[in-house]
């Protein structure tokens, strides 16, 4: 296959005129920004370039905006910002879906204190137990260490009473300063496999692309490159939604491909994940840096 090992995003840069980002892997580990990326933004805005950012944070976008804001991401330094959050808690606002339309009010809520911005404004009533909801709001674990063992009860209760799930971040790791945490991914996912019904939001699935596209406001396509850490969300939502991708090796996947520490990666190793999923980006690279 011969995947490219790129230097910079600034190498790419001419081939492009808008850019959909990751956040959290690729900007910043939910601590701080990631060397070199605040002076990436900053070279793509200089260079004309319209930039998106696309998170898979279970959070409305002026929320995530706020965030990055605080931990060191400049406002002036991208255009606009999506996030799964956001998508469903429009769908959860409009109803016009039919599988939302057919959701009652009574919201069992699986999640961090740090999310409860996503329920605001539509009108739920919450409550504390799968007995008592009428469907379940997964934006992830409360707990930075918590593991699927400490759901699953909760989760066979909702099972056994067909509780649908709306899964408002569809990954299933974060790399939070230096180390992986459970997502909400996961939860939905050990649902899923179980028989339950879950409705995913963000990436990889095409609608939040859609909606990047139409932010982006440029036409052609083959001028729009993805920038993420995830195989299973960045490269492969990219792909499905018909435009070009980089996938950042020392985010989530450092471990997997020796990425570790500022390493080089392992090539061969990359190459073999790529074959085996089917993934084309148009290159890697360590981190996201001019």
């Amino acid at each position: 296959m011969g995947i490219r090992l790129i230097g910079g995003i600034g190498a790419l840069a001419p081939r492009y005129d808008g850019f959909i980002l990751d956040l959290w892997g690729v900007v910043h580990d939910g601590v701080a920004p990631l060397p070199g990326a605040v002076e990436c933004l900053r070279g793509l805005i200089e260079a004309g370039k319209r930039t998106v950012l696309l998170s898979n944070a279970p959070r409305r976008s002026g929320d995530v905006v706020e965030r990055i804001s605080r931990i060191g991401v400049p406002a002036e330094f991208y255009h606009d910002v999506m996030s799964s959050g956001e998508e469903a808690w429009q769908y959860l606002d409009q109803r016009r879906d039919p599988f939302y339309a057919a959701l009652g009010r009574r919201c069992l809520h699986i999640g961090s204190v740090r999310d409860t911005g996503i329920r605001e404004g539509l009108g739920l009533e919450l409550v504390e137990t799968a007995e008592e909801a009428e469907f379940i709001l997964n934006t992830g674990p409360a707990g930075w260490d918590d593991r699927i063992e400490d759901y699953a009860p909760i989760l066979r209760r909702a099972l056994a009473r067909g509780l649908p799930m709306i899964c408002a971040n569809p990954d299933l790791v974060v790399m939070h300063a230096g180390r992986l945490a459970l997502c909400a991914g996961a939860l939905a996912q050990w649902y899923e496999e179980r028989g339950g019904r879950v409705r995913w939001h963000g990436k990889p699935f095409r609608s939040v692309y859609d909606t990047c596209l139409e932010l982006l406001g440029i036409e052609d396509r083959s001028r729009i490159l993805a920038v993420g850490d995830s195989l299973r969300t960045d490269i492969a939502g990219a792909a499905g939604a018909g435009i070009d991708s980089v996938l950042i090796v020392g985010g989530i996947h450092a471990d997997e491909f020796g990425a570790i520490g500022g390493q080089p990666p392992d090539l061969e190793r990359i190459e073999e994940a790529l074959r085996e999923g089917s993934y084309c980006p148009v290159g890697v690279a360590l981190n996201f840096c001019w």
